[in-house]
């Protein structure tokens, strides 16, 4: 959710609507963000407050004491069904509404450790452990503890540590009254069976496997660039009248050359595909899993057993470690806002929180700048087609030292010309204030005053608190007014920099049935961020680089050979694989201001049949079907026509069948899915092309539901008639065709079909590596696999099981 609430959004226009003729012109005529914010702000009354106060009550971020026994009693029924995941997520929304140092979180930690240990994940199972204890864990639990404990130790080899945990179990609990005689006699049972695990782990029985290497050497950036921060030394920041800023390649780029490895200056966690439930009567508490629980809310990294902010219920994070920067950073304001940051959207989160991060920077300087920068911005017309003249620091542009003409430094670099990932560098990217619309503005604006009014409370109380401590505060916030109008006008900035220059952060989650054989896997939007170095790729709809995330870290590498000389381009989202020209360039224009003429939107515009993967064939002779509202058949020879809105309509009949057999297929009714998707490829095959993106669905959930019956041969021959539509449409060398060509390398390796299966990871390594890296994850399963393979005795050739 970029933008704030529906019901905020329809408030704000109504408002708008009823403003005076006299002030709507008013800020329709205002050219900078400052005069939209001095005039806005204004308008923002208690009323709107109040009114937005009761929305931002719905989103329970606050700790309620009676949510724990809840969601442990949730969790308990999950960890019953052997859903250990689902019952990790709630034990961890147990502990997020705990107080400290109480029986609530020290439960819902030995609880969570125990899902934890059945998951096997030991580690963060010793960490739990630990927790419970640290919070008070109650007597009756200690036992129970201590032995899954010890378990963790044996498992990781920590043998001198479970050894002493032994020792103390039975010098402690075997000689206890308490203990009833069964319990007793479990306990001597385990303690036996721990005890006879480390002397067989003491004894070694021959030498551990070697860790697996890679095949491949991990692409650093071969040389750091002097004037260009985060960015190999192959490309070089240049400047063009009629496009600005762009990044060009000063040599031959091979595929899979890393080119920008760059952190985001900035960075927020999206709450997920499905906004937080609102408080009622019915549902009061949440137990939906959305990507809140399961990422670190500072870095993003994925865990299982997330320690929660000591403050409020909805910031998780990784490690006590990443909690304490975060408070240092930008939580300790966000805390109390955290109902406020929910209703007004993630775009707004990143204003405030890029504000707050910029102030850790360098307070002295960034203050100077935005009280400095307030009178400059946008009124030397960022979006005029000389960005060089127009941002330059000298509103002349143009300027003279010791009588020569000097050029302005490019916009975002210091005085020395060097581009950093800073502050700086954000505060250049355009807003682009002249091309959106009165409406949106007046809604960031006043979303803006809005959460500046809860900052100037807030800084009361800080100083109030502040008064009362010795510690100084690690988050500096807004002091005087002015400084407070210098945070507004900076974060309704970034608010409107966001629309264009906002990087969606990405992960791959596996998607389909936990116990499928072979993982299929779907690209989903993790966070929001800002980084000012890859914000310098300029768009095309054929890009020549892929990039990719881990964490809040962004890696952009050259998908295909880019010759010096030549730009190093980026797809903002409508890629040519994906859409027709019309349709891009109608995305594009709305989001981005800009009309697209690259190379394929030119040879699109030139091309006058669509794209194969779109196409319909003639039922009488198979040729591809051209024309507008009527199709005819494209051979001379052939008089077949038909209307394009009843083989929409067919198209569209097909993929409600697919989705019926999907679902057929998820509740594990495979062989009545199979006989609904035979029939759907048949229906398909007699109307649309080879290529078409149904048919090749269709083989694609084929291949999956022969894959969870173990029929790996036809699984085989399903995929790789999805993949020809895939590589039709995407290409050979694209990041569609390697997750492809990774499923099919499963459906070999777990059919036994050693050279297929060799040959295939072989070539999904080759193009997952040009736009991952070696450190994906599906690369490393596949070096699994040739490891595996490499490793079996020779066997004899035949078809495979």
């Amino acid at each position: 959710m970029d933008l704030p609430v529906d019901e905020w959004k329809s408030y704000i226009l109504q408002k708008w609507s009823l403003l005076p003729k006299s002030i709507r012109d008013t800020i329709c005529s205002a050219e900078t963000s400052s005069d939209i914010f001095l005039h806005s702000s204004s308008l923002l009354q208690p009323e709107d407050e109040v009114f937005l106060k009761e929305l931002s009550r719905g989103y329970l971020v606050g700790k309620d004491p009676d949510a724990p026994l809840f969601y442990r009693e949730e969790g308990n029924k999950k960890f019953q069904e052997k859903d250990y995941v689902g019952a990790t997520v709630l034990y961890t929304k147990g502990v997020s509404h705990s107080r400290p140092n109480t029986e609530d979180i020290s439960l819902c930690y030995a609880n969570r450790s125990a899902a934890l240990f059945r998951l096997g994940q030991y580690e963060a199972c010793l960490k739990d452990i630990s927790r419970a204890q640290m919070h008070g864990s109650p007597e009756r639990l200690q036992l129970k503890m201590m032995l899954r404990k010890a378990e963790c130790l044996v498992t990781l080899g920590r043998l001198q540590e479970a050894s002493q945990i032994i020792r103390d179990l039975e010098s402690n609990f075997t000689d206890r009254q308490t203990l009833a005689a069964s319990q007793f006699q479990i306990l001597q049972s385990t303690l036996c069976r721990l005890k006879s695990k480390v002397q067989e782990k003491e004894t070694p029985t021959g030498t551990l496997p070697a860790a697996l290497t890679t095949d491949f050497e991990d692409m650093n950036l071969r040389e750091e660039n002097e004037r260009i921060s985060c960015a190999s030394s192959s490309i070089t920041l240049c400047t063009d009248p009629s496009k600005g800023r762009s990044l060009i390649a000063t040599r031959d780029i091979l595929p899979g050359e890393l080119l920008v490895k760059e952190d985001a200056f900035v960075s927020v966690l999206n709450p997920g595909e499905m906004p937080p439930l609102r408080a009622s009567l019915e549902s009061k508490w949440d137990t939906r899993v959305t990507n809140g629980d399961l990422y670190c809310h500072r870095c993003l990294k994925h865990t299982l057993a997330p320690v929660p902010c000591d403050g409020c219920s909805y910031a998780k994070y990784c490690s006590q470690e990443c909690m304490q920067q975060a408070w240092g950073l930008y939580h300790r304001v966000e805390c109390p806002l955290g109902g406020l940051l929910l209703t007004l959207g993630v775009f707004c989160h990143v204003a405030l929180r890029a504000t707050l991060l910029a102030r850790r920077e360098d307070v002295g300087k960034v203050t100077r700048t935005l009280c400095d920068e307030i009178s400059n911005w946008d009124i030397r017309s960022p979006e005029s087609k000389n960005l060089v003249r127009t941002l330059g620091h000298d509103l002349g542009g143009e300027r003279e030292k010791n009588g020569e003409t000097v050029e302005p430094p490019i916009p975002g670099c210091d005085s020395n010309g060097k581009y950093e990932s800073n502050y700086n560098a954000v505060l250049h990217l355009l807003p682009h204030t002249q091309n959106h619309g009165p409406e949106h503005k007046f809604l960031c604006a006043l979303s803006v005053a809005a959460l500046c009014r809860q900052l100037e409370a807030a800084t009361l109380q800080t100083r109030t608190t502040s008064l009362k401590s010795s510690q100084p505060e690690a988050v500096v916030v807004p002091a005087t007014s002015q400084e407070l109008f210098s945070w507004g006008v900076a974060m309704l900035r970034h608010m409107l920099q966001l629309q264009c220059n906002a990087q969606a952060i990405t992960t791959l989650q596996q998607t389909g049935s936990k116990e499928s054989i072979v993982t299929d896997s779907r690209q989903v939007r993790l966070a929001t961020g800002i980084f000012p170095v890859v914000s310098l790729l300029n768009h095309s709809c054929s890009p020549n680089t892929s990039v990719s995330f881990v964490g809040t870290a962004a890696s952009a590498r050259a998908s295909r050979r880019i010759g010096k000389g030549q730009e190093v381009l980026h797809c903002y989202g409508p890629h040519e694989s994906r859409m027709g020209v019309a349709e891009r360039q109608q995305k594009l224009k709305a989001q981005y201001f800009f009309d697209c003429s690259c190379s394929a939107c030119q040879e699109g515009t030139r091309r006058a049949a669509g794209p194969r993967w779109e196409a319909f064939r003639c039922p009488r002779c198979g040729e591809l079907m051209q024309g507008g509202d009527v199709l005819s058949c494209g051979s001379a020879s052939c008089t077949e026509s038909a209307s394009r809105d009843h083989l929409v309509s067919r198209v569209q009949d097909l993929q409600q069948q697919v989705g019926k057999a999907q679902k057929l297929l998820r509740n594990g009714k495979r062989e009545r899915a199979i006989q609904l998707l035979l029939g759907c490829q048949h229906d398909a095959e007699s109307f649309l092309s080879a290529e078409h993106s149904l048919v090749g669905e269709i083989q694609d959930v084929l291949a999956q539901a022969y894959a969870e019956l173990e029929d790996w041969q036809k699984s085989a021959t399903h995929l790789q008639k999805s993949l020809r539509g895939v590589e039709a449409r995407h290409g050979p060398s694209s990041v569609e065709m390697g997750h492809e060509l990774f499923k099919l390398a499963q459906i070999f390796f777990n059919g036994f079909a050693v050279p297929e299966a060799l040959n295939t990871i072989q070539k999904a390594e080759k193009v997952l590596l040009v736009h991952y890296g070696p450190w994906n994850d599906e690369i490393q399963q596949l070096q699994e696999m040739k490891s595996c393979l490499l490793d079996l005795p020779p066997a004899p050739e035949g078809p495979f099981v």
